[in-house]
């Protein structure tokens, strides 16, 4: 039975540990630095949002992270051995938490033009409160999406997607595609989780129960994988999917350009993708910004829907930031579109290519931005991160994560899933729950954009 001091003049308390009789009298610090271990833990580093790793905290220190992949290891690590920034700076220079709110909310109201861009590392909250925080400036909100896979959602608009969650692709796909993309670079544990080792319900032998087929113009780690690599010449993604797209109805083409294809070896692939009992096709940034772009984009989902007359067939796009999925739905449900969105006229207007946040900052039409995560300025143009260097920004980004900007004003938040609770959505839009594990004195992302929107 537990025995406790718990006075007002000791730090010290008692209790039985394990068996009767044994007493240990630990300090509330030293009881503080036991190691706890947290199970079933959601990894938010890229799209696939593993939620299997085990986390290991000495106090709120991380000490070992099961599990994590050869991406999320370092992200981890960083995490383990943060020196731990102060709060907020303006200028570099440490301020208040309210000091730093205020000088934000200054820069905002002279503003004409404001970007609040990234929102692919933060949660639904932080999401949600950027979103507001642009309604209200009348300014532009963008995801990482307008630099990844912006052309993907432009050609799902046009012509809708037969898709599909991991778990249908991990329990009945015995024919898997990667199309422009490298996964066991980019999502190292696809294969291992949702669509080509993982036995599934129907697939009992995983691996030995699947056929793989990659697509790509250069081989891959991938492609060294597959049971089947098709090299194509870059840029011909179009043409290929054009010419499956016949000889699935049997229709001969006229002229074969030049794909990297011999007539035998599409007409063996488009019985391959005929046969199969399930088919499912992942494609990545080298389908969706390469070459004609949402175009080819558009050829593929059109061959899905083709296929769907003869079997069961299914597309992904492999989503790379964590929570970018997360992003384009909380943009979708508060605005009706997923990004590229204005709010100057006082309501929501989209248009890619006009307000994508690369092409605001290359035509130098912003003149202050908020950066949710500013480690996604990287996937911006060097024309357009020359142009931050010319503007005010506000940064709100992990203690544990290096600016990839300088800030006038920084903020340091939470992490969410580690420091705070919050949901993030997969690649295949399932939300993913996101669990406090050890507490900290760092706002939230939407704790800071509403201060700063309580202050306009």
């Amino acid at each position: 039975m537990a025995v406790y001091d718990d006075s007002r003049h000791t730090t010290r308390r008692q209790f039985t540990v394990f068996s009767p009789g044994v007493v240990s009298d630990l300090t509330w610090a030293e009881e503080a630095r036991m190691p706890q271990t947290f199970s079933d833990v959601a990894c938010t580093v890229c799209g696939c949002v593993c939620d299997d790793l085990r986390l290991t905290f000495s106090g709120d220190r991380l000490t070992n992270a099961e599990r994590a992949c050869h991406l999320a290891q370092p992200w981890f690590n960083a995490l383990a051995n943060s020196p731990q920034p102060p709060a907020a700076t303006v200028k570099g220079r440490p301020v208040s938490f309210d000091t730093a709110v205020q000088h934000a909310a200054d820069i905002l109201k002279a503003s004409r033009s404001p970007l609040v861009w990234g929102l692919s590392r933060s949660s639904t909250a932080g999401q949600k409160a950027a979103v507001l925080l642009a309604e209200r400036l009348g300014a532009n909100v963008d995801t990482t999406a307008s630099v990844c896979h912006g052309p993907s959602i432009m050609a799902i608009q046009q012509v809708g997607e037969s898709t599909c969650s991991l778990g249908e692709v991990r329990n009945r796909a015995d024919m898997v595609i990667f199309w422009g993309a490298d996964p066991v670079k980019s999502h190292p544990r696809h294969f291992e989780r949702y669509s080509v080792d993982a036995p599934g319900l129907f697939l009992p032998l995983g691996r030995a129960d699947r056929h793989v087929v990659v697509v790509d113009s250069e081989e891959t780690e991938t492609s060294r994988l597959a049971d089947t690599f098709l090299k194509i010449r870059p840029d011909s993604d179009f043409d290929v999917i054009w010419l499956v797209r016949q000889l699935l109805r049997d229709i001969e083409p006229s002229n074969i350009p030049d794909v990297g294809l011999t007539h035998d070896e599409l007409r063996n692939f488009a019985g391959q993708l005929k046969s199969c009992r399930y088919g499912a096709v992942f494609f990545g940034l080298g389908l969706a910004q390469r070459g004609f772009r949402h175009a080819n984009v558009e050829a593929l989902l059109r061959l899905v829907k083709d296929l769907n007359d003869y079997t069961r067939f299914t597309a992904r796009r492999l989503r790379i930031p964590g929570d970018v999925t997360g992003a384009d739905a909380v943009l979708c449900w508060l605005t009706g579109f997923p990004f590229a969105v204005n709010f100057t006229r006082g309501y929501p207007r989209y248009n890619p290519g006009e307000y994508t946040a690369n092409d605001l900052l290359e035509h130098r039409e912003v003149d202050a931005c908020v950066l949710v995560g500013s480690e996604s300025c990287r996937d911006l143009s060097a024309r357009a991160r020359r142009m931050l260097t010319t503007i005010p920004i506000i940064a709100l980004d992990y203690p544990h994560i290096t600016p990839a900007v300088q800030a006038t004003v920084q903020f340091r938040t939470a992490v969410y899933g580690i420091h705070a609770p919050g949901t993030a959505y997969r690649m295949d839009e399932v939300p993913i729950p996101l669990k406090q594990l050890v507490p900290s004195e760092y706002p939230t992302d939407d704790h800071v954009l509403a201060a700063i929107l309580g202050r306009l």
